[in-house]
């Protein structure tokens, strides 16, 4: 194991006619978005996942289905505003129960198209790309000083504050980091924290798997590279060519790849004595089938599997988020108010029935509550050629 591996560690503590006619009117959805999904393949939620929700978010059943139903209308809808909106494009979010779409763009002449849409417009200061071009910026410095914990724990692109947010025990210390970077001070803000994150340590998504058979971690999501079959989890679990067992301690795989720091992301090819599935274990010993990996917006429910704390959801609180663990800085994390301990890390993130990550860290528990940062599991699977296995 290399230094970077601390098994078991303990938590720390967007002319307004022309773009109208781009989309369609009433739905919120571009003209240009991936087409609708089969009936029942996106929509027909499990029960079991929809009492999670009106458990940890405090909606009813009805305000679960309507939820998960607009928010994946609205992932549908961002590539299309993304691209119609051009450089004026700020970002897309959801808010409330109900999951109301909200377009953000630099340009007040789109906002009518926006409405039109059945969106919410908001019009801001800076573009996403101004915004992710600032926070590219602070990774390079961090990538060449590393920050400490305190400096600055993690940074963010927030797109319903419009602005890139570090977090900090440090404010002083943490404004002479964002001024190393060169970036417009107008568009960071500080915000002073105490969390200091850390991995989590610890093929169905969410068991339990070991490593070197000692060290316990959780499986994200099952997936194959030609006919090898295997599955995404978080790189801090294990180094290329670690071995694993499964939750039953019967041999299982061997590590391919693992990023970690500056990712964290590892994929596990499995012998013939484990066969992918698409599923993720739920509540009270339940499974959920994944059917694509959609990557929901900012303010959406999202619900994790680890082995554990079970199955546990929240809500996506921004995308693009560097984080400062002891043992380096993550880039690209999405950051949630979902719970998770350790043993918990490199398991399932799903929104829906869409995968959306794997876990890599956080602080709190899930006695108190706590937060988190997954892993996007589209860059994973783009990274090693991999395919997502889907029901």
């Amino acid at each position: 194991m290399r230094r970077r591996r601390r098994h078991g560690l303990e938590l720390a503590t967007g002319c307004t006619v022309a773009i109208a006619a781009l989309f369609l009117a009433g739905a919120g959805i571009p003209a240009t978005a991936s087409p609708s999904p089969p009936p029942g393949s996106h929509r027909e939620v499990p029960p079991e996942v929809l009492a999670a929700m009106q458990r940890d978010l405090g909606l009813t059943a009805d305000e679960a289905r309507t939820r998960i139903s607009n928010e994946y209308k609205a992932g549908q809808a961002e590539p299309g505003w993304r691209k119609n909106l051009g450089s004026s494009y700020a970002g897309t979010w959801v808010t409330g129960n109900t999951a109301e779409l909200t377009v953000g763009t630099t340009d007040q002449a789109q906002s009518g198209a926006i409405t039109a849409s059945g969106a919410k417009a908001t019009v801001v200061g800076h573009s996403l790309e101004k915004l992710n071009a600032a926070k590219d910026a602070l990774d390079r410095v961090a990538e060449e000083r590393p920050p400490s914990a305190t400096t600055a724990s993690l940074w963010y692109v927030d797109v319903k504050s419009n602005s890139v947010v570090v977090q900090s025990a440090q404010p002083t210390a943490a404004q002479r980091f964002i001024d190393a970077s060169g970036v417009d001070r107008a568009v960071v803000r500080i915000v002073e924290s105490a969390e200091r994150p850390a991995p989590l340590y610890d093929l169905r998504g969410g068991e339990a798997y070991y490593i070197n058979a000692t060290a316990r971690c959780s499986i994200g999501f099952s997936v194959t590279q030609g006919t090898q079959a295997g599955f995404v989890t978080a790189g801090h679990c294990g180094d290329a060519g670690d071995t694993t067992t499964g939750f039953n301690r019967v041999a299982q795989g061997t590590f391919q790849g693992s990023v970690f720091p500056r990712s964290d992301y590892a994929w596990v090819a499995t012998n013939a004595n484990w066969t992918p599935t698409p599923l993720v274990v739920g509540p009270n010993s339940t499974t959920i089938t994944v059917t694509g990996s959609q990557e929901a917006p900012v303010g959406s429910s999202v619900c994790r599997s680890g082995s554990t704390t079970g199955w546990h959801c929240g809500t996506i609180q921004q995308h693009n988020t560097s984080v400062v663990y002891p043992e380096g800085t993550i880039r690209g994390v999405t950051r949630t108010n979902v719970c998770a301990e350790p043993g918990d890390s490199g398991g399932s993130f799903v929104s829906g029935t869409e995968a959306q990550g794997v876990l890599s860290g956080g602080s709190g528990n899930c006695t108190v509550g706590g937060t988190t940062y997954y892993q996007p599991v589209n860059p994973i699977l783009s990274a090693y050629g991999l395919t997502l296995t889907t029901g």
